[in-house]
């Protein structure tokens, strides 16, 4: 397996996936139409890593210029990263997060059927547990029930049409990794989160209010059942993440995988905060506020599975998620 195709190539995730793909010996391609990213993040590629990767500027609904780019190239496999990810966004317009993320994947697995591309690597999200009796959530459990929004609710339909489509192809070959929370940078500070639009995540909105663009932080609530009071969940090293997916590749087989990509050790909002401003050596605004309606108070990842059928592990911790994204942002002030 030497040629992969990164769909939304350019983004948060993407971008670091992209890095440690090249760095595993891979030759990758990008298709991304921009929407929540920039292009100069191609360049930042081969400022790490020596090599450039093939950019596509094209949208998954563009299904005709999809075809042109299967029609120039032999993939072995394709990682899926593309896709509309603000959760505030996805309730105000539902219909535009469905359209996009649904149809373009639906776009993405003709070309592959077109092509006899039967390996896919799919970002999916931890959204799709909805609501569950245990905070540890593990791949065995129901998926669908509660999911609270829109988006969620695309990364869960996502994961039903992928398995419905293996059932009919029986050389098709995938990997649903569920994500709990990534944060961080790559430790040059050439990549990082820059998401558009007015972020939901907490570690977004921390760097906007360290560069002055948002006043202070809101704190959803202090009284959850919680050691101090706030909701916890399982933040993850972007980088660590990405080197899941270039694991993966070793260990797709036949029909549909699903593994969590977490720490299953949930750090609180107030531990970020605390982590964010060690790091910085400065102290963050922020005001305790009401609770959000449908934020639970805690929930991780049971990431067993991935540890032993994968072999793959964590290695960073918040503290080094924290100086990569003081470094990322000092980097990148502009």
């Amino acid at each position: 397996m030497n040629k992969i195709l990164a769909t939304g190539g350019t983004g948060y995730i993407g971008s670091h996936t992209v890095v440690e793909l090249i760095k595993a010996g891979y030759e990758v391609d990008i298709v991304d139409n921009l929407f929540n990213s920039k292009s100069t993040v191609i360049d930042k590629i081969e400022e790490i890593t020596g090599k450039k990767p093939n950019f596509y500027k094209v949208d998954l609904l563009d299904s005709e210029e999809l075809e042109k780019v299967f029609n120039q190239n032999e993939y072995d496999a394709v990682l899926h990263f593309a896709g509309l990810k603000a959760v505030g966004e996805s309730v105000e317009k539902p219909l535009l997060y469905f359209h996009n993320n649904i149809t373009g994947t639906i776009n993405l697995l003709k070309a592959m059927q077109n092509h006899h591309v039967d390996k896919l690597i799919f970002s999916s999200s931890a959204t799709v547990y909805g609501v569950q009796d245990s905070p540890e959530y593990i791949e065995t459990m129901q998926t669908g029930v509660g999911i609270s929004n829109p988006y969620g609710r695309t990364k869960y339909f996502i994961e039903e049409i992928i398995k419905d489509y293996a059932t009919s192809n029986p050389d098709f070959e995938a990997i649903l990794l569920r994500y709990f929370n990534p944060v961080g940078a790559h430790p040059s500070g050439l990549l990082g989160e820059d998401p558009n639009g007015i972020p939901n995540n907490l570690m977004p909105i921390i760097m906007r209010v360290w560069d002055g663009r948002i006043d202070q932080l809101s704190v959803y609530g202090n009284d959850y059942p919680t050691a101090d009071g706030t909701c916890r969940r399982d933040y993850i090293h972007v980088v660590d993440l990405a080197k899941g997916h270039v694991i993966c590749l070793n260990h797709l087989k036949k029909g549909v995988e699903v593994y969590n990509l977490g720490t299953g050790e949930p750090s609180s909002v107030m531990e970020i905060i605390n982590a964010f401003e060690k790091a910085s050596n400065e102290k963050l605004p922020y005001k305790i506020i009401e609770r959000r309606a449908g934020d639970l108070p805690e929930f991780w990842a049971d990431a067993h599975k991935a540890n032993s059928e994968l072999g793959w592990h964590t290695e960073l911790t918040i503290d080094d998620a924290m100086r990569d994204t003081i470094n990322y942002l000092k980097k990148n002030k502009d």
